[in-house]
């Protein structure tokens, strides 16, 4: 008897992408702030599927770490994660907050832009590229990864407002 494999391993890479924008499309079009937090947790779920049960294992191990605030841990899960699946884009967000959480903003950086090589519309992503960026005074490059946010997830919690005081910051307006 054979087994069957799950429905996300059997469908062609062609079938994965339309079904990601989709999902995307889904996103952009959510009609409240709970709906989006549905399908954004979705979408991230999406991106593990049809990986290794190892490298299933080791994500959810360095997540664990991460909230575990053990992220020097995390970091060296997200880095075999790396190792064993190189193009995949979660590891590389991953690994980008364990090192923002360690203090490593330019890593977190560099992370989070490999991240956007491998998948453009990873909206965690812009999110976290905005928030260092504003955490390091740099208000233009917050907006900018703001704006990209919202262009992919416009419900995100609270993103209006952020985006009004981004602005406000960035055009030099004082707090």
């Amino acid at each position: 008897m054979q087994l069957s494999r799950p429905a996300f391993a059997q469908r062609s890479p062609a079938e994965r992408a339309a079904e990601l924008d989709r999902l995307l499309a889904a996103l952009k079009a959510a009609p409240d702030e709970a709906t989006a937090a549905l399908l954004e947790a979705r979408i991230r779920a999406f991106w593990l599927e049809g990986t290794s049960p190892a490298v299933r294992l080791l994500m959810a191990r360095g997540i664990r770490n991460l909230n575990a605030k053990a992220a020097a841990d995390a970091e060296r899960d997200f880095d075999d994660v790396i190792a064993l699946d190189p193009n995949l884009a979660e590891a590389y967000f991953q690994r980008g907050l364990a090192r923002w959480k360690q203090g490593k903003a330019a890593a977190a950086i560099r992370d989070m832009e490999e991240t956007l090589r491998r998948q453009p519309r990873h909206f965690d992503a812009f999110r976290v590229l905005s928030e260092i960026a504003e955490q390091r005074h740099d208000y233009m490059s917050a907006l900018k990864a703001w704006q990209k946010l919202l262009s992919l997830d416009p419900k995100t919690p609270g993103g209006e407002a952020k985006l009004k005081e981004l602005t406000r910051r960035a055009m030099g307006e004082s707090a």
